[in-house]
């Protein structure tokens, strides 16, 4: 069983950063897909960023946020960080962290942080 917490939501202004960070316990050596997902109120949840766990870690970004935010991983400390540079009030949401399988039989999913952009 995988268990994701995340932590690092708050209140920033338009132009500010926010670093999020996803705590797992267990083990998530199993689930090479790790990433970052948000939904705004009244849309539906979308990509925002993966990594893969292998050496290396291979990125995906969403079109959106490609050059503000960056996605890392430690496997050692079990932790997946979403640092987040020049945001948007688009930006607001409720960010879910996010560990699978490559075939997506096994998903597991963080309770949520959010995320406010306003001046």
């Amino acid at each position: 069983q995988v268990q994701l917490v995340e932590s690092g939501g708050d209140l920033v202004q338009p132009g500010g950063s926010l670093r999020l960070s996803c705590a797992a316990s267990g083990s998530i050596l199993r689930l090479p897909v790790l990433g970052w997902y948000r939904q705004a109120p009244g849309k539906q949840r979308e990509l925002v960023a993966t990594i893969t766990i292998t050496s290396g870690g291979t990125t995906n970004y969403a079109d959106s946020v490609k050059g503000r935010f960056t996605i890392s991983r430690d496997n050692a400390k079990n932790t997946i960080d979403l640092q987040m540079n020049s945001l948007k009030p688009d930006d607001t949401a409720v960010y879910y962290c996010n560990a699978r399988s490559t075939d997506y039989r096994q998903t597991y999913w963080g309770q949520g942080t959010q995320v406010t952009v306003s001046s």
